[in-house]
């Protein structure tokens, strides 16, 4: 699986600008890649403004993640703030090449920033299945829940897509490595830059670790796409070698 992890600045509750950005850095990847993961909020910021900037899913950045997906022939994820139902969710989507889509609604709010009180939380754990993969999804406060990432279903890999501020860095990447080690899995997280509206700094950090704990991809601080292979066989061989996951709680 060859994954490209794009760390960017983001443009405050600006949908088109982020659009734009992001699709700039799409078209300079340079090599053929399966999947494309952008950050939490990525079209917005992590803000709480949702009436003011929540969209549909016929909405134009989900239409534009579709367009890509097709276009590109790879799939996409990353999360945006959908008004459904008269309620709004952080959601990420996760865009097949065919256009389908599968989402997860994050289910740990960040209350500490009132995310609980403008967003509803998610309802269950999802997988997704792509190329051969199995792909859990997950949203920036739920790294720090372990039993909900807990791997019960065998998955490969486990994407984090957050907004996580500096002052946590080593908690974000000592919770990544965390992750990878207690599940026996690959483990992706992208992570934003640069100051929001709130004068919080991101530095990114953005990174990829494997099943043991090991960097794919050391953690990045630039405002670049970063592009690694993971090699799901020997993820599974060291699986059947160790056989943690089938002792269970």
């Amino acid at each position: 699986m060859k994954i490209a992890l794009i760390q960017s600045d983001l443009y405050w509750e600006d949908i088109s600008k982020n659009r734009k950005s992001f699709e700039s850095k799409i078209n300079e990847i340079n090599s053929e890649v399966n999947l494309v993961v952008l950050p939490e909020m990525f079209s917005t910021g992590f803000t709480m403004n949702a009436s003011q900037v929540a969209e549909n899913m016929q909405g134009e950045t989900v239409l534009w993640m579709q367009s890509l997906a097709k276009q590109k022939n790879f799939a996409i994820t990353g999360s945006l703030i959908i008004a459904e139902n008269e309620q709004y969710y952080n959601r990420m989507l996760f865009v097949f090449p065919s256009g389908e889509i599968q989402y997860y609604n994050k289910r740990h709010l960040f209350s500490l920033a009132g995310e609980d009180k403008f967003y509803t939380s998610g309802d269950k754990k999802v997988i997704v299945e792509y190329l051969g993969w199995k792909i859990c999804l997950q949203v920036c406060y739920d790294l720090r829940f372990p039993v909900f990432a807990r791997n019960v279903e065998n998955y490969d890999l486990l994407i984090y897509v957050a907004n996580w501020p500096k002052v946590r860095t080593n908690a974000w990447d000592t919770l990544l490595k965390a992750r990878a080690i207690e599940n026996l899995s690959y483990v992706v997280g992208v992570n934003r830059i640069g100051f929001d509206a709130n004068n919080f700094e991101h530095i990114g950090h953005s990174q990829a670790v494997d099943f043991l704990g090991n960097y794919v991809l050391e953690p990045q601080e630039t405002s670049a796409t970063f592009i690694v292979e993971l090699d799901k066989d020997v993820m599974l061989e060291t699986r059947k070698k160790l056989d943690f996951l089938s002792i269970g709680y």
